[in-house]
């Protein structure tokens, strides 16, 4: 009967563990990223938890449209704080990533972003990290160099209003926007963009030819 007894104070300790683990995330999730809503920006959006089992991709999880959208007129500043806007890039797909440096999902999907970058060239498709941070250039440059990213241009709306007008609910969000400068699609969270997988889609739904299609024109 001792030895039952001890078992089972032992797995209501581990159970009372665990429940405060959960709790301290919670808390750390609510301080480090909800604070963020009294701003009016959107928050961090944590990524899905991963099951082992699992077959679904995060190439998957874009939700494409039946038809393009117009899409509002933002501005923003790039690294030599030179004034630009979506319109500058008019004739050329561009994957936008709105994002944050104090966005943690952000923080671990950017180097992906820029091996996507590296990997197709910026005249059929332009990788535009858009950062939201109110801090503006300085603090991303100081974030690019710490990761020595090399391929990704950089651009920041300081204002935070690209975020709204593009109905950005958290962060990081992706839109896949064509050569007219509509809509096709976006996707809500992190993703492994310099995929096999996530690479094939995105040419897919962009009419991009991949290096062998180009090899066997």
């Amino acid at each position: 009967m001792r030895g039952a007894a001890m078992q089972r104070v032992l797995g209501a300790g581990a159970a009372l563990l665990g429940a405060v683990a959960v709790a301290l995330a919670l808390y750390h999730y609510r301080t480090e990223f909800v604070a963020n809503r009294s701003d009016g920006r959107p928050v961090a959006t944590p990524a899905a938890p991963q099951d082992s089992g699992s077959t679904s991709s995060d190439a998957f999880q874009f939700s494409f449209l039946d038809q393009p959208r117009p899409l509002p007129e933002i501005s923003f500043l790039d690294g030599e704080d030179h004034a630009l806007s979506l319109a500058d890039f008019r004739g050329r797909p561009i994957l936008l990533n709105i994002w944050a440096t104090w966005c943690v999902p952000c923080r671990q999907e950017i180097p992906a972003l820029d091996r996507l970058q590296a990997a197709i060239d910026k005249s059929q498709l332009l990788v535009l990290p858009l950062s939201i941070d109110r801090k503006g250039v300085p603090v991303v440059k100081q974030f690019y160099d710490e990761l020595g990213l090399k391929a990704l241009g950089l651009f920041v709306d300081q204002s935070g209003r690209a975020s709204s007008k593009l109905n950005a609910v958290g962060l990081p969000t992706t839109l896949l926007i064509d050569r007219d400068g509509h809509e096709i699609g976006r996707k809500a969270g992190p993703a492994e963009w310099d995929s096999a997988e996530m690479i094939t889609v995105i040419r897919q739904h962009l009419g991009i030819p991949s290096s062998e299609q180009k090899a066997s024109q």
